[in-house]
Order: C-alpha cells, then sequence, then structure tokens
C-alpha cells in the first residue's frame, strides 16, 4: 500500500478534528514529554538497574540477578551514540501506548468523551513521564503488553498468524521485566474463555500457538544463558528467583515458626522483624544472604544458593501462610495509599523524581543521593577500567551525565509533583473497571424509593452479582490485577511497578462505558406457505 504525502496531512487533520479531546490531551503529553527531553538532556538513571542494562548493551551477556531484554533494545541504539535518541523513543512508545488505548476503546463503542478520558492517566501522569525518561525498563514492557493485547482484542476471532506474532511480543515482554511472565497463562486463557472457545479445536490451536509463540524468544534466552555460563549447567534467564522470594518473605518469617532445615538456619533471618527493613531494601542490605558474619562467602546468584533461597521462602509461606496473605495484601493497598511514602526506602524513591540537582549532599534529614552514574561501580566484578558505569554512561552517549536546563527543567518538576494518579483515584479506576465485568441488580418488585428504602433488608437480599461484560474489559482487568499483585506476591512493593498497570486498568475502566452485550434475539420462525387452493390433494385417502 502507497501512502500519497500529499494527502496524508490532509487526513491527519480531518482525524485531530473528529476527536478533538484526544487530540488535545495527546498535544499536552507531547508537550509534556518535550520539557523533560529539553530540560534533562541525555537520560535519567536509576542506581544499579540502570548501569546493569547500560554495561549488558555495550557488553551483551546474560546477567545473574536479572533478565537483560531491555538491553537489547538499547543495543539496536547504540549506533546512534545517543540517550537522548533513547529516551525520546520511549516517550514516543508512552505516546502510543495511549494512542491504541484510545483506537481500542472506539472500537468497541465506546464515546470519544469516555475513550479520551480513559488515557488522560497515560498521557498526563508525571510519573509516568519521569519513568519513561529513566534507562529502565517499564515504558518497553508497557508498550509490548498494549501492543500484544491489542492484537488479541482487536477481532473476536482470532487469527493464528496474529496469534504467533502476539504471543513472540509478550515472550519478549517477559524478558524485558520478568513480571511479565504471569501473561504466559493469563492471554492463553483468556483465549480459550472468550466465546467458549476451549469447546472447539480452533481455540486450543489458537490457544496453543500463542503459549508456544511466547516460549521462543525465553527459550532462546534461556540457551544464550546456558552456553554463557556452561559451569552452572542450566536453562534460565536469572538465578535470582531465589533471592527475591527470599526477600519477600523476610518481612514476616520467623525462624521459630519456620523451623528450617541446618542449611536454611544460615539464611533465615534472626534479628527482629520490626527492626527488619522493606524487602526492596532488606534484601540489598543483609548479610544473611551475602558474604559477611552470618555467612562468610555466600553468594546468593548460584544454583545451589538459588534452590536454598526458594526452598527456605516455600517453607517460610507454608509455616506461615495467613502472614503472608497479610503482608502482600496490604502491600498491594499502598498502592491506593495517599500520599505518597518513601517505600521501600527514600534513596528508592529518590529517583522517580525530577530533581534540578543531581547530586543532593547528606544532611541531618537525609544520608544524601547521588543520580549520576558511579565512577567507581563496576559491572559484574570486571576490573577493567573502562567498564565502570560512568564510562559506559560516555561510551554509549558520548556526553556529560549530569546536565540540567532549568528553564525546561523547573516546569516539569513542579508539574510531577502535583498531577500524578494519585492513590484513591487508582482505586477508583479498578473499581469502574470492574463495574464492566460485574453488575449488581435488586428485584424490581423490592426496589423502593429514596436511601432509606435502597438500604431495607428485603433490598439487600435481592442483591445479586452478574456476569455482564461490556465489549472486552475481562482481559484489561485482570492483567492489570496481574501486574499489580505479581510483584508484591514474588519481590515486593515499589511505586515504579505501577507504571505497567496503569493503561490496562485505564483500559478496563474505559471499556465499562462500551455498550453492554446483548445476545441476538431469536428469529421468529417462519410460517409454513400455504398450498393454493386449486391444487388437488393427489395422495389416496387411505394413505392421508
Amino acid at each position: 500500500m502507497v501512502v500519497n504525502p500529499g494527502l496524508l496531512l490532509p487526513r491527519v487533520r480531518r482525524l485531530a478534528g473528529e476527536h478533538k479531546l484526544f487530540t488535545g490531551a495527546l498535544f499536552a503529553g507531547a508537550v509534556l514529554r518535550l520539557l523533560a527531553i529539553l530540560g534533562y538532556p541525555g537520560a535519567l538513571w536509576f542506581w544499579g538497574d540502570s548501569f546493569v542494562y547500560l554495561g549488558a548493551s555495550l557488553r551483551p551477556q546474560p546477567n545473574l540477578s536479572k533478565a537483560t531484554g531491555y538491553s537489547f533494545f538499547l543495543r539496536a541504539l547504540l549506533p546512534f551514540h545517543s540517550l537522548t535518541l533513547v529516551v525520546t523513543i520511549q516517550h514516543l512508545m508512552g505516546l502510543t501506548v495511549a494512542v491504541l488505548l484510545y483506537v481500542l476503546l472506539r472500537r468497541n463503542g465506546v464515546s470519544k468523551t469516555w475513550s479520551a478520558v480513559a488515557t488522560l492517566p497515560q498521557l498526563l501522569d508525571g510519573y509516568v513521564i519521569e519513568d519513561e525518561h529513566m534507562i529502565m525498563t517499564e515504558t518497553l514492557f508497557t508498550f509490548l503488553l498494549m501492543v500484544a493485547m491489542v492484537m488479541l482484542l482487536w477481532k473476536p476471532r482470532p487469527v493464528w498468524w496474529k496469534m504467533l506474532v502476539a504471543g513472540i511480543v509478550v515472550g519478549c515482554a517477559a524478558l524485558v521485566r520478568t513480571d511479565g511472565e504471569v501473561m504466559f497463562a493469563v492471554f492463553p486463557l483468556f483465549l480459550l474463555l472468550r466465546g467458549w472457545a476451549w469447546k472447539t479445536v480452533r481455540g486450543w490451536l489458537m490457544a496453543i500457538t500463542f503459549a508456544v509463540a511466547s516460549l521462543i524468544p525465553y527459550a532462546a534466552y534461556a540457551g544464550w544463558f546456558h552456553d554463557y555460563y556452561p559451569q552452572y549447567h542450566k536453562y534460565d534467564i536469572s538465578l535470582a528467583e531465589g533471592f527475591f522470594l527470599w526477600g519477600r518473605v523476610s518481612s514476616f518469617a520467623n525462624c521459630a515458626v519456620i523451623k528450617p532445615t541446618p542449611a536454611e538456619a544460615k539464611i533465615c533471618p534472626t534479628d527482629a522483624i520490626v527492626d527488619r527493613t522493606p524487602p526492596g531494601n532488606f534484601v540489598w542490605e543483609n548479610d544473611f544472604i551475602h558474604d559477611g558474619a552470618h555467612n562468610p562467602g555466600f553468594s546468593p546468584v548460584t544454583p545451589a544458593s538459588d534452590k536454598l533461597l526458594t526452598q527456605f521462602a516455600e517453607r517460610a509461606i507454608e509455616a506461615q501462610p495467613l502472614d503472608y496473605a497479610k503482608t502482600v495484601f496490604f502491600d498491594t493497598m499502598l498502592s491506593f495509599g495517599i500520599p505518597r511514602i518513601a517505600y521501600p526506602g527514600a534513596g528508592t524513591t529518590f529517583y522517580y523524581s525530577f530533581h534540578t540537582h543531581y547530586v543532593v549532599a547528606p544532611s541531618a534529614a537525609t544520608k544524601g543521593y547521588n543520580t549520576l552514574p558511579p565512577k567507581n561501580k563496576t559491572w559484574i566484578g570486571t576490573n577493567v577500567a573502562a567498564d565502570n558505569a560512568y564510562h559506559d554512561w560516555l561510551a554509549y552517549g558520548h556526553q556529560q551525565p549530569g546536565v540540567v536546563d532549568k528553564v525546561f527543567a523547573v516546569p516539569i518538576l513542579i508539574y510531577e509533583r502535583v498531577i500524578f494518579t494519585w492513590g484513591p483515584l487508582l482505586a477508583l479506576i479498578f473499581l469502574v473497571g470492574l463495574g464492566g465485568v460485574i453488575s449488581v441488580t435488586a428485584s424490581a418488585r423490592r426496589r423502593g424509593q429514596g436511601l432509606r428504602s435502597s438500604l431495607s433488608l428485603p433490598v439487600l437480599r435481592s442483591l445479586r452479582l452478574h456476569w455482564s461484560p461490556r465489549g472486552t474489559s475481562m482481559l484489561p482487568w485482570i492483567s492489570a490485577v496481574a501486574l499489580l499483585v505479581t510483584p508484591i506476591a514474588i519481590a515486593d512493593f515499589d511505586y515504579r511497578y505501577l507504571i505497567p498497570v496503569i493503561p490496562f486498568a485505564c483500559l478496563a475502566a474505559g471499556l465499562s462505558f462500551a455498550p453492554r452485550r446483548t445476545a441476538p434475539a431469536p428469529a421468529d420462525p417462519a410460517p409454513a406457505p400455504a398450498a393454493p387452493a386449486s391444487v388437488e390433494s393427489t395422495v389416496p385417502d387411505s394413505v392421508s
């Protein structure tokens, strides 16, 4: 298909005129992102993760503590040697997610107004914009999952090649952020349950096609991991599953209740639970699973250590299931709290905001933070000077880090601290999205007038919950819940983990304004044609 450049601009103008509200929101989101690009040339840095991803893009190799799928994205842009280009593309991905969200809502019959409103958190959330400006995984991860979801929801009847492509995209997303592994189950189950497809051979073929395709990138990465670390004899994407799960249970683990084995006792935290920091910090700042007084020479990222840590964490959950459930529940509720708190620590949340200075000196209230690439931090223990994070930054971006243009930085800095998806608003978005799946009705003969009558015992007894999906809201809402709870259940809560949740929760909420599904009315049976009066019966009386 050839696009005539002369007709492209008029067509864009026509579309913008037909969708004025969304066009205005999209323009505002683009301006805010432009302020970030101009105010913070290059990119923002997150301690630990960013230098691993950047280092892996310069020296490709699998990391023992995290999957480095995001590094392949950075590697593809390496010839341009511009971190500004990297974050610009990430900002464009953020805008594209909003466009896909809007288009999918309109396709499902949602009005232009509600479709545009549903995109506002993705377009205007200051923390989303700041995250897009970091060398971090969330933007690419969200973009890939949204592309896959659009392919699944675009038509009610799936096509095998689309399921193949969507599966590969989801597999790549799981290599960018391992939380995406939960979609290996969510998406195929949706393909089986939609329209009772599990009753048909075709439905199973579509689900199997997607599932197999999603494992292709995963299997390729696992093979690469095995070849790079032949001494471990293991096909995997990292050796840190037990490490992070140990951190999760550290917030409630009681050795007296767990009764660990002698080997597990060495890694069972014995200090008072109230003295332990949140798992997101404690997992890095203890000597139970690091080389220290409790466990000299211990490394948490070896096959043996990974197995030991996983076994201990599973034993802790089995011994204290209520404590585990309570911990996951209350950590999940942090997503909906107000105001935002410094969790898991001020040093972590410091990176989630724009600042006028990259270096904050220590004071009575803070120990000081530095968002610049560290000059003395090597990647994966190498002793080559050029392998430290600061030199990696120079080698990739060819520019000095830490430049701030306050003329553009201050407006976006102030904006972010005021305009974002506040916790109660996120809770409301989830509730509205749930309303697109489940409806509440009361018996018509028992409904009365006024609040007192509505709360009467007969009316309350007649309340019924009904599975009544609008559009295709089931998958986005369940996906949002899965993306919200999964990292909390296996690691810890972090405000950064809300970035991928927001657009899918908004998609579910938007679909709650779609026309309600109605089963087609059965056609009236056609009346039997009357026999012509002039035709005599040829059937003998004895037979008739």
